[in-house]
């Protein structure tokens, strides 16, 4: 048995939803664990009940951007690091420790 990927994007629906209270009646996109009766109807903000399930839409992640993304993560920490002086550096430390210290 296979087991599903661990930072797999979640399954969305397109769901028909009405409202249990009034005439509402709309659909929406939720993912595939929310329960059948949930979420807030627009017009009266009661709870919604789930009528059927048109569609499961599969949204994959982009690739180019992930990656894009991580070299940027990669490069931003120690590139800003290199660009300060050493008086902001202690000026940072010492903010920093302060905050710690303020929480205790």
């Amino acid at each position: 048995m296979s087991r599903p990927h661990v930072n797999a994007p979640p399954l969305l629906l397109d769901v028909d939803r009405k409202c249990v209270v009034c005439e509402w009646n709309g659909t929406v996109q939720e993912t595939a664990d929310t329960p059948e009766i949930a979420g807030q109807c627009p017009t009266c903000h009661a709870p919604t009940e789930r009528v059927r399930v048109r569609r499961e839409v599969e949204k994959a992640p982009n690739v180019h951007a992930a990656a894009l993304g991580r070299l940027g993560g990669l490069k931003g920490g120690p590139a800003r690091a290199a660009a300060l002086s050493p008086k902001r550096r202690r000026e940072i430390a010492r903010a920093a420790a302060a905050a710690r210290w303020k929480r205790r």
